[in-house]
C-alpha cells in the first residue's frame, strides 16, 4: 500500500482546465462505449449466434464472473502495493489496457468457424477473461477522477460528468449497431462490425485522452503488506454499507440479461436494442443532472433511499405498459413503453452516480483512519459481495430465459424476435421492470444506516487535507 502525502497544489482552488476535463471525458466516453458493446451484445451474440445452450451460457457466466475475480485480487494488490512514479497512480496503467482492451473486444465478437463443443467453450471463456483482465485495468480511467483535483467540490464535479458522459456512452455502440444493421443483415456481421469500429476508436481516444490529463493527488513509495488494506476496509463500518446494497444490487443481472432479448421481442430484432437502451441511457444522463440539482438540498443517502422507492413504482408502471403493450398492441403503447424506459433511466442516475461518491467519501475515512489510500483494496472488497450475487444472478438468468426447463420459455436465433409466444413476452417483462425494480428498492435499505454525510464527510475531508499537510511537513524535515 501507499501512505498519502500532500497534494502537489493547493486544494483551496479549482486545478483541473477546461482542455484537460473535455480529453479526460473523451477518454471515458470511448472507453465505456467498448464496455458497453459487450454489455449490451455478449449475451445476444452466444445465445442467438453461436447458439449455445443454456448450460453452456450458465457455466460461461459463471466462469468468466469467477476467474476474472480470482485474477483481481492479485490485480488489486498490484494497483495498491506498487510504485508510483511521476506519471501518477492510474494513468499508466489505462495506457497500458487500452490497446489490449480493444483487440479483445473484437475477439469478443469473432469466433473461428471450426470450433465447436469443448473447444468452443475454451476459446469463448479464454476471451471472455482476457476482457475482464483487460478492463479492470481499463477501469482505472474512473478512478483518476478522484484523484485529478484536492478540491473536494470540484472532484464531485468531474465524478458527476464522469458518471453523466459514461452512461450516454454506455449506450454509443447501440446507435453504432443499429446503423450498421441497415446496410448488413447478418447479426453475427453487425456485431463484429460494430465491435471492431468501437474497439479502434477507443484506443486512440483513451490513448490521447489520458496523456493529456494529471493526477495531481499523489503518494509516496512506501511498500506495504497489501493485504492489510482489505482488513482495513472490511473493519470500517461505513464501508459495509456499500458492501451490503452492492450485493443486493446484482441481483439486477438477472434484469440487464433480458434487455436484449425484450428488445428484440418488442421491435422485431435485437439491432434495435437502441430504442431501449438510448431512452434509458437519456434518462439516465438526466438523473445525474437531476442528482446533482438536488444534492444542493438534500443529502446524498435521503436521495438513494429515494430512488429506491422510486424505482419501484416506475417499473410496476412500466410493466403494465408493456403488459398491455403485448396483449392489445398498438403504437401509442409501444411508444409509452419508450418512455417509460426513460423514466426508468432516471434512476439509474442515482444508482450509478451516488454509489461512487459514498466510495470516495469511505476511501478518505479509510485514509483518515489508517494513513493509506486504498483505491483499489475498497473496490476490491465490494465486489466479492457483487461477484458472488452477480455470479448467481448470471447463471440463473439464461436458465430462466430460455431452455427446456426455463420460465420464460425464449424461442433461439427467431428472424422476427415478435414471434416469441406472449406468455415468454410477459415474463421477459417481468424480470426486466418489476424484479429490477425490487432489487433497486433493496440496494437502498441499507444506506438507513450510512452517517457519512454533511458535516461529517465535510470534517473528514478537511481532516484528511490536514494530515497530508502534516506528513509532508514531517517528510521535509526528514529529508533536511
Amino acid at each position: 500500500m501507499e501512505t498519502m502525502t500532500a497534494v502537489t497544489a493547493a486544494p483551496e482552488k479549482k486545478h483541473v482546465k477546461t482542455g484537460e476535463f473535455i480529453a479526460y471525458l473523451v477518454a471515458v466516453f470511448f472507453y465505456t462505449n467498448m464496455t458497453g458493446m459487450v454489455g449490451a451484445y455478449r449475451n445476444s451474440y452466444l445465445v442467438d449466434v453461436l447458439k449455445i445452450t443454456e448450460n453452456q451460457a450458465s457455466l460461461f457466466n459463471v466462469l468468466v464472473s469467477v476467474i476474472p475475480f480470482i485474477l483481481n485480487i492479485f490485480i488489486v494488490m498490484y494497483i495498491d502495493g506498487r510504485r508510483v512514479g511521476k506519471n501518477g497512480k492510474f494513468r499508466p496503467l489505462v495506457l497500458l489496457a487500452a490497446i489490449p482492451t480493444g483487440v479483445f473486444l473484437v475477439l469478443s465478437f469473432w469466433t473461428p468457424k471450426a470450433l465447436t463443443g469443448t473447444l468452443l467453450m475454451i476459446y469463448i471463456v479464454t476471451v471472455a477473461v482476457a476482457w475482464a483482465v483487460s478492463t479492470n485495468f481499463g477501469n482505472q480511467i474512473n478512478s483518476m477522477a478522484v484523484v485529478l483535483t484536492p478540491h473536494l467540490k470540484e472532484r464531485d464535479t468531474v465524478m458527476s460528468f464522469r458518471g453523466i458522459v459514461s452512461a450516454v456512452g454506455n449506450s454509443a455502440s447501440l446507435v453504432i449497431v443499429l446503423v450498421i444493421a441497415i446496410f448488413i443483415k447478418d447479426t453475427g456481421m453487425q456485431y463484429i462490425l460494430s465491435a471492431a469500429l468501437c474497439g479502434v476508436v477507443g484506443i486512440f481516444s483513451m490513448l490521447l485522452g489520458v496523456k493529456m490529463t494529471r493526477e495531481r493527488i499523489v503518494y509516496d513509495n512506501e511498500k506495504k503488506n497489501p493485504v492489510e488494506g482489505f482488513f482495513d476496509v472490511i473493519k470500517n463500518k461505513y464501508a459495509w454499507t456499500i458492501i451490503v446494497s452492492e450485493f443486493l444490487k446484482s441481483f439486477r443481472n438477472i434484469a440487464n440479461f433480458m434487455g436484449v432479448f425484450l428488445a428484440a421481442a418488442l421491435l422485431g430484432s435485437s439491432s434495435k436494442f437502441l430504442l431501449f437502451g438510448l431512452p434509458t441511457g437519456i434518462g439516465t444522463a438526466v438523473g445525474m443532472l437531476v442528482i446533482n440539482f438536488l444534492l444542493k438540498k438534500f443529502n446524498s443517502k435521503v436521495l438513494y433511499i429515494a430512488s429506491g422507492i422510486y424505482s419501484v413504482i416506475i417499473n410496476v408502471a412500466a410493466f403494465a405498459t408493456g403488459y398491455m403493450y403485448f396483449k392489445n398492441g398498438g403504437t401509442s403503447l409501444q411508444i409509452l413503453f419508450i418512455v417509460f424506459l426513460f423514466l426508468i433511466g432516471l434512476q439509474f442516475g442515482a444508482s450509478n452516480l451516488l454509489p461512487s461518491m459514498f466510495q470516495a467519501d469511505v476511501l478518505e475515512d479509510l485514509e483518515l483512519k489508517t494513513g493509506k489510500r486504498l483505491d483499489a483494496s475498497l473496490p476490491f472488497v465490494v465486489g466479492i459481495g457483487t461477484m458472488i450475487s452477480g455470479t448467481i444472478a448470471s447463471a440463473l438468468a439464461p436458465k430462466i430465459l430460455y431452455g427446456s426447463n426455463s420460465i420464460c420459455g425464449y424461442v433461439q436465433g427467431l428472424e422476427d424476435g415478435t414471434a416469441q409466444s406472449f406468455e415468454t413476452k410477459v415474463w421477459m417483462l417481468f424480470f426486466y421492470t418489476i424484479f429490477h425494480g425490487l432489487m433497486m428498492f433493496l440496494a437502498g435499505v441499507p444506506f438507513f444506516f450510512y452517517k457519512l454525510t454533511g458535516k461529517t464527510k465535510e470534517d473528514i475531508h478537511n481532516a484528511v487535507l490536514e494530515s497530508r499537510k502534516q506528513y509532508n511537513a514531517q517528510s521535509a524535515e526528514k529529508q533536511q
